[in-house]
This record gives structure tokens, C-alpha cells and sequence, in this order.
């Protein structure tokens, strides 16, 4: 695949020398361009030595070839990482004062930004409407992680880790290949992921285990086809998705706090977060000791019922997809939990003896509130998130 990848004036611009790395040993061939400022953090020198191909910020070498125009024509993707909110203004007016800009224009492939700045720079209303622009036009902009930025700083505009940006991107130019269009363009999707704890005392709690895999794997397809993605996160110990919102929570009536909260702007919610039915009437303030007589019995009372509230609550062309862990009579437990939660889908599958939970891979029956059903073999669990949002992208679009 022959990929441009620019990379504007940001401080994260040494990431891209990982992501360089990553992409060029899974056998693709990258042309760097960097914007001339971004030259100040890291050389042309280190970008042609790692490349291996000629490095530039200006259409005036080479004039006879048109770089400005044959890189963006011959391009099967191009990355942005990292782009700054400077670089985001300018593609998004459509300027060309650069090489990186005048490409961007004359590109006719997938075109992914993976932005980095500080908070408060992609906070502003400027930044927002230039992105909201871009995203408009088709293009995939991821938005960035949480966490340490320069200075002694945290939040919001940190540049996604280069592993997770050529995951999204890649899948991305080999949907278009496959002449699929980023179908949840303009989507804002809610995803629960993970598995809620319930707390006994300081030290115990009551709980399941979900890893959050197949919550992560929706949000990282989902922002491959183009949406923008809020992950609401139940101890997960996995690296974040590249273009995901990640809230986390621990207990079940955190993350019915955080899914509610976060309910009214989106376009589809999918829970696959295992939440715990019962939580412990009352939480010790102390560690529970033994103490050389049976233990009193733990009294339970029930968790609120998170998908219903949603299905209750829901907005008009809201599509709600809920996963059910099963064992036993899988099919007839889904089906009467389908009828029970009214969401539009349930993705049925088996649990226990090592399926599902904490594996790379899943197979499930998705069930439709129509009566239609899908089989998905088993496979990645990113296969199964396509069919998830094939099947809600077609709702949403026929809303």
C-alpha cells in the first residue's frame, strides 16, 4: 500500500517515527511530508533514513514530477499524526501553503488526522468546527487520548498510541479497498465495555470476567468507519482505543451514570459491558476477617437494569444493541431477554470453558426485534463488530 503520512508542528511528532516504523515493517511503502515547522522537532534527515524515501515540505523540488499533485493522486491512505490545531484549520479551509496541505487536497483515499494539542486548544469552538468540517467531508478524525501532554499538564489532546492509529487507519483503506464507504460518518455511538466490580469491603468485590475486548474492538471498527466514539470503560486494563472518548467506572451504578449521562447525543449505544445483576446490600468499611466460625451470609440487593433505562429513555431513531452472555439454552435465553429488554438487536453468545471472556476471538447469533437472526462463526472479535455495525449502520440509515 503506498501511504503519505504528514505530520504537522506538535511536540508528539517523534510518536510518528514509531508509527513510521510500524508501518513500513508490515510491508507498506510511506512517504513522509512534513509541514517545514514541524522540521524543529524532528529533522528530514530521520524521516529519510527511516523511510527511505526523499523527504520534502515544498512543491518547488522536483516541479516536472507535480509532487503536490501525484503524492495525494497515488495515495491509498493518508495519515496525519500528529495534527495540530493549526494543520486542522488549514485543511479544513482548504488551504494549500504547503506540501501536507495541497495533498490533503488533491487526495481522493481515506484520509485519517490523529489530532494532538493541548486540552484547551481542542476544547475550543475553533477546533471543534474545523474537525466537525473535515469529518463532514468524509474524512476519519480520531479524537485523542487522555493523559500526561507537555509540562506538567493531563487531559484531553494526547496524540493515540501509533499502534492504535495504523490499526484504524489500515482498516480503514482496506474498507474503501473493498469499496465500503465509512458508513457512520457523522455518528456519535456510545459503547459500554468491560465488567463492573461490586464492592464487599476495601479489599473484595463481587464481579465477572470480561476483559472488555469485544467493547474495544467495537469502538476501534466503529472509528474506522468514520464515527465518534465514547467508550464507557468497566476496569479495563487494555491500551485505549485510537479515536475513542474513554470514560472509566467500577460498579454498575457508575456506569449507568456515565451511559445516561452520555445517551442523549448518541446515534446507537451498544452495551457489552458485563454489569452485575446484585451488588451487596451493604459495603463493610473494614476488611472482613476471618474469624474460626462460618461467615454470615452476604445479603444482596439488585443493580438498576442499565439497558432498559436506555430502551426507556431512548430518543427517537436511537438504535440500542445489547450483548447477552449466556450458558445452557443460549438461543431461547436470548431470544427471551430480546422480548424483555426491547433493544433492537441482542448478540447472543456462549460463555464459560474459555469462550468469550478474555479471548481474541468470539462467534454469537445476533437477534433482531424483528425476528431476523445472524450468525457470526467464530473469528476476531473485530469480524463480529462489523456485522454488529453493519447491521446498525442499515437502521440508521433507513431511520
Amino acid at each position: 500500500m503506498r501511504i503519505v503520512l504528514g505530520v504537522s508542528a506538535g511536540i508528539a511528532a517523534y510518536k510518528a517515527c514509531e508509527l513510521l516504523r510500524l508501518l513500513t515493517e508490515a510491508g507498506h511503502g510511506v512517504r513522509v511530508v512534513p509541514t517545514p515547522d514541524s522540521l524543529h522537532f524532528v529533522g528530514a534527515a530521520t524521516w529519510a533514513a527511516l523511510s527511505g524515501q526523499p523527504v520534502t515540505t515544498t512543491a518547488w523540488e522536483d516541479v516536472h514530477q507535480v509532487p503536490h499533485v501525484r503524492l495525494g493522486q497515488d495515495a491509498d491512505l493518508v495519515i496525519v499524526a500528529p495534527a495540530t490545531a493549526d494543520l486542522l484549520a488549514r485543511a479544513a479551509a482548504g488551504q494549500s501553503g504547503d506540501l501536507l496541505t495541497a495533498i490533503l487536497l488533491t487526495a481522493r483515499c481515506p484520509v485519517v488526522y490523529a489530532p494532538a494539542m493541548h486540552t484547551e486548544m481542542w476544547e475550543h469552538p475553533a477546533t471543534a468546527a474545523s474537525v466537525a468540517t473535515l469529518r463532514s467531508r468524509g474524512a476519519i478524525v480520531l479524537d485523542p487520548a487522555s493523559g500526561r501532554l507537555t509540562g506538567a499538564d493531563t487531559g484531553p489532546g494526547r496524540l493515540p498510541e501509533p499502534a492504535q492509529i495504523a490499526a484504524a487507519a489500515l482498516r480503514a483503506a482496506a474498507r474503501q479497498a473493498a469499496g465500503l464507504a465509512p458508513d457512520l460518518a457523522g455518528r456519535h455511538v456510545l459503547i459500554s465495555a468491560g465488567g463492573t466490580r461490586e464492592e464487599l469491603d476495601p479489599v473484595r468485590f463481587l464481579g465477572n470476567w470480561s476483559s472488555g475486548r469485544q467493547g474495544y474492538a467495537l469502538a476501534a471498527v466503529a472509528a474506522a468507519r468514520g464515527a465518534r466514539v465514547t467508550i464507557v470503560a468497566a476496569n479495563v486494563e487494555l491500551p485505549d482505543p485510537a479515536g475513542a472518548r474513554v470514560v472509566r467506572v467500577v460498579s454498575a451504578r457508575d456506569l449507568r451514570d456515565a451511559m445516561t449521562g452520555a445517551a442523549g447525543s448518541a446515534d446507537a449505544i451498544v452495551m457489552t459491558a458485563a454489569v452485575a445483576d446484585f451488588r451487596p446490600a451493604g459495603r463493610s468499611e473494614q476488611k472482613i476477617k476471618k474469624r474460626g466460625e462460618p461467615p454470615a451470609p452476604i445479603a444482596l440487593t439488585e443493580n438498576p437494569d442499565v439497558l432498559r433505562e436506555l430502551v426507556a429513555s431512548r430518543r427517537p431513531a436511537q438504535v440500542i444493541v445489547g450483548f447477552a452472555a449466556e450458558t445452557g439454552e443460549v438461543l431461547a435465553n436470548g431470544r427471551a431477554k430480546l422480548a424483555a429488554k426491547g433493544c433492537d438487536l441482542l448478540v447472543v453468545n456462549q460463555v464459560g470453558a474459555g469462550l468469550a471472556f478474555g479471548t481474541s476471538d468470539n462467534e454469537a447469533v445476533v437477534l433482531s426485534a424483528d425476528g431476523a437472526e445472524v450468525k457470526v462463526s467464530r473469528g476476531p472479535k473485530e469480524a463480529l463488530a462489523d456485522v454488529v455495525w453493519d447491521l446498525v449502520a442499515a437502521r440508521l440509515a433507513s431511520a
